[in-house]
């Protein structure tokens, strides 16, 4: 005998539509030798007829063991979330689909950086990652020639989906590097709402402007690619090429430096899981190798920018809209991070407003140390 099938309910509830067919019917009341696990043995039709038509009339929550909460549009539940989960610090999930516990802010101003687009509450992150660009900021500041970080969104207070833009940064090990220098003086709360980050393009090309992609730029990316615990740095294939014809004979670097679309304007720092992550899951290592040949080529060919025609929908079929990720979706431990206290005294949500404070660091970085190129 075979194994029985895992399936817990009717299959019928999956489908589109829950009608009285003969279809369903004839399954229903199958002979007993015939019938999967979750029939009804030995009734007849009517009876299985009248069946379907009691339990596709009951409530959703009577036929679906998922509460009404795990089936809502996840990036409503975590963006409504304006504090971190009070629990261990842990990246939960992968970075395109998972949720962060215990989330430390980036101050919104340190010695060396100022977080940017403060109302969408996104300077949140593992303390690692916050740990990462609080050691960037410094050491480029003092190496490199880069005056100080504006970084860019990081992640919600308990990561997840967010209502708009990214599709990762749930995990609480991404962050976007503005390729615009912090200005001598703090920029006010209004200006870092409307002040724009500032593209490396010459104008209508995908190649870099040599006027604005300086060897600071390059010694920036350098550094955070160099950075033990970096999986991987996005940047737009331009910028791949820049790297490329620069970096000389220390080319191991360049295998974190990922081509990607867009990120002309800011780089994107993506951390692997922290070891004590339980559940965190990784990404594939990039491929061996620099990275600067026939995959950059491909990149910088029109074949990538091709605009892919829209699928044909069937005559007298509507386009189905796209599916929300739900919580149902996300690794189980995420419904605890939603449901978890805000971090805070007292009860009291701590602010990423609250003014500078040294996170420990977790991680280990390199020290801190000159780039000759």
């Amino acid at each position: 005998m075979g194994q029985p099938e895992q399936e817990q309910r009717p299959a019928f509830i999956n489908r589109p539509g829950c009608k009285t067919d003969k279809t369903q019917v004839r399954a229903w009341s199958r002979p007993q030798s015939q019938a999967r696990p979750y029939q009804l043995r030995h009734i007849s039709k009517r009876a299985a007829s009248m069946a379907i038509m009691l339990i596709c009339s009951a409530p959703l929550m009577m036929i679906n063991s998922q509460p009404l909460a795990a089936q809502t549009a996840a990036k409503k539940l975590f963006g409504k979330k304006k504090a971190p989960a009070n629990l261990q610090a842990r990246a939960i999930g992968s970075y395109a689909k998972g949720c962060l516990a215990g989330g430390r802010a980036l101050s919104i101003d340190g010695p060396a950086w100022q977080a940017m687009r403060l109302s969408r509450n996104r300077n949140w992150g593992h303390p690692q990652l916050i740990a990462f660009l609080e050691r960037l900021a410094l050491d480029a500041k003092a190496h490199d020639g880069w005056n100080g970080l504006l970084v860019g969104d990081l992640a919600q207070p308990r990561g997840g989906p967010m209502l708009t833009g990214h599709a990762s940064h749930q995990i609480g090990l991404d962050a976007d590097i503005w390729l615009r220098p912090m200005p001598e003086r703090r920029f006010s709360r209004q200006e870092r709402e409307k002040v724009s980050a500032i593209s490396m393009l010459k104008k209508g090309t995908r190649s870099i402007d040599q006027n604005k992609f300086t060897m600071a730029h390059f010694r920036l990316i350098k550094r955070a690619a160099s950075t033990p615990g970096v999986a991987r740095i996005f940047v737009h294939p331009g910028i791949k090429k820049a790297l490329c014809d620069r970096a000389g004979a220390n080319r191991a670097w360049l295998r974190q430096v990922r081509p990607w679309y867009g990120h002309h304007y800011h780089f994107h720092v993506r951390m692997g899981c922290p070891a004590d992550s339980v559940g965190c899951k990784n990404q594939a290592p990039p491929p061996t190798g620099d990275g600067c040949g026939k995959e950059l080529a491909w990149w910088l060919s029109d074949e990538p920018w091709k605009p892919k025609k829209p699928k044909k929908p069937k005559p007298g079929t509507k386009p189905k809209p796209r599916r929300q990720i739900t919580l149902a979706d996300l690794p189980q431990a995420c419904s605890a991070v939603l449901d978890a206290a805000p971090y805070g005294i007292a009860g009291q949500a701590i602010s990423p407003q609250s003014g500078y404070q040294q996170i420990p660091v977790l991680l280990q970085l390199p020290k801190a140390r000159p780039l000759q190129n």
